[in-house]
């Protein structure tokens, strides 16, 4: 079993990317389940939510303490929470951020795969809005290949509608521009 932990803010499509993820693995046999965690927090205020992908019947209906995946859609996250709190070993972590990889890797500062894309400028370059929640899944499926990036599409067309081409460009870009690379101290 995949477990993953989004991190986001309030407004950013964190509950959107791990319901999507869900869905599309769904769509594909496999077993998934995706659920938030937010109290009564405004927007923009630390979010996570969380998507388990497995090849058989999940049990398990917690919150993911130990994740084998964080995705951070938002690099400001990081001086905020403790992202990497759980992160099973050889996790991995995909964040979006403008900076060089080596940056990301010492504010991460903890031994994982580790992925980086600018899915911000990707967003707004293919959406019009810096709405990182689609372009940071393409980042995540390739670097997990947790699902077929073209299994998106359904589940993009049913959430988006007629941008949902949009979202899937956005998506695809950063499945093409993400950088993977094994961290060690």
């Amino acid at each position: 079993m995949l477990e993953v932990r989004f991190h986001g803010r309030g407004g950013q499509g964190a509950v959107t990317s791990a319901e999507l993820l869900a869905i599309a693995a769904i769509e594909e046999g496999k077993f998934a389940q995706a659920f938030p965690s937010f109290g009564p927090e405004r927007r923009g205020a630390p979010v996570m939510a969380f998507s388990r992908v497995s090849d058989s019947r999940i049990r398990t209906r917690c919150q993911i303490y130990e994740p084998d995946v964080v995705i951070v859609l938002d690099s400001s996250i990081l001086n905020v929470v403790n992202v990497c709190d759980g992160l099973k070993d050889g996790g991995l972590v995909v964040v979006n951020s403008p900076k060089a990889f080596k940056e990301v890797k010492e504010i991460i500062g903890v031994p994982c795969r580790l992925a980086v894309v600018d899915a911000t400028h990707i967003a707004r370059e293919c959406l019009g809005r810096p709405i990182t929640n689609t372009t940071m899944l393409g980042a995540a499926i390739k670097a997990t290949g947790v699902v077929d990036l073209d299994s998106m599409t359904g589940p993009l067309d049913k959430r988006f509608g007629k941008i949902a081409a949009k979202n899937f460009n956005a998506m695809k870009r950063a499945f093409d521009e993400v950088k993977i690379k094994e961290v060690t101290k």
